[in-house]
């Protein structure tokens, strides 16, 4: 019976493995063949109809996109709004988990009913854009940070996650003068990194994507983010360059600056997770024992 067991264990083991193994190159080829296409030559992308790797390298399309200050303009842009929307995010949510996890906070029950209704009810795409602009935050870079400031599901993993350190640390540090906000960034905060770095690759990954209410709040091209630029490129092929007639034999082909340009809108948000990967699954699983 042990034997069989184990064979059984070390066949399903392996058909765990090749099921994964698959899974992962399907999600693995296709953003390698944007790569390579985006180093490919003009030639072998009108040749070939799929580019793993590239025969003929060439860096045309990367030199045309950073020679385009609208598409710098807009890297720029984005970095400015995922770095600005998460520092908020992460502030706003940790300020409004930190009480909420007090069982001694008066109304804490009702407020945690409101909060959780607006997971199940939102107001829609029309009445927020009208509130938005009401407060006057149509095309402004606040109309990408504030609406969104605090995530229900991280703000209720994070509450959780401080209900979860003992009540000792909170009374010492009273005890020496501290006061609420002292012990959340002075002792709560550095004491729950796992989760911070956690809900900061969360808010981080959203911003990045900012795209349906760029389009919906923004009106200045000089605000876009990179994706709804990319989004015109890929819609509008080169109707980026800012003079089309300048286009020559020597331009590469649209399909190189389209994967060019995905692949610098993918990449620095994909740079930054294995510098927090050590710290996601424990983030999460703390936070999500208990209710």
């Amino acid at each position: 019976m042990k034997h069989y067991d184990t064979y059984t264990s070390r066949l399903f083991d392996y058909l765990n493995y090749a099921v994964l193994s698959l899974f992962a190159l399907a999600t693995t080829i296709p953003f390698v063949h944007i790569v390579a296409t985006s180093f490919a030559s003009e030639r072998e992308v009108l040749t070939k109809d799929f580019v793993l790797f590239p025969t003929e390298f060439s860096l045309k399309a990367y030199q045309i996109i950073f020679a385009n200050d609208r598409i710098v303009h807009s890297l720029l842009v984005t970095i400015f709004i995922t770095v600005v929307g998460t520092l908020i995010n992460i502030v706003a949510t940790s300020i409004m988990a930190y009480p909420l996890s007090r069982k001694d906070l008066i109304g804490r029950k009702p407020i945690m009913m409101m909060i959780l209704f607006t997971m199940l009810f939102g107001g829609g795409m029309i009445p927020t854009f009208l509130l938005i602009k009401a407060l006057g935050l149509l095309n402004s870079f606040w109309s990408l940070l504030l609406p969104g400031a605090i995530s229900v599901f991280n703000l209720i993993i994070l509450k959780n996650f401080f209900q979860q350190m003992p009540d000792g640390l909170e009374e010492s540090a009273k005890m020496d003068g501290a006061n609420d906000l002292v012990i959340l960034f002075r002792l709560v905060l550095p004491l729950s990194l796992p989760a911070i770095a956690t809900f900061s690759l969360f808010y981080a990954v959203g911003h990045w994507n900012t795209f349906m209410t760029a389009v919906l709040y923004i009106n200045d091209a000089a605000k876009w983010p990179i994706q709804v630029l990319l989004r015109g490129i890929v819609m509008l092929s080169q109707g980026w360059l800012d003079n089309p007639e300048a286009a020559t034999d020597q331009t590469p082909p649209s399909e190189t600056v389209k994967m060019a340009v995905i692949t610098l809108a993918t990449l620095p948000i994909l740079c930054v997770y294995p510098f927090l990967q050590k710290h996601f699954a424990k983030g999460v699983m703390l936070g999500s024992v208990k209710g």
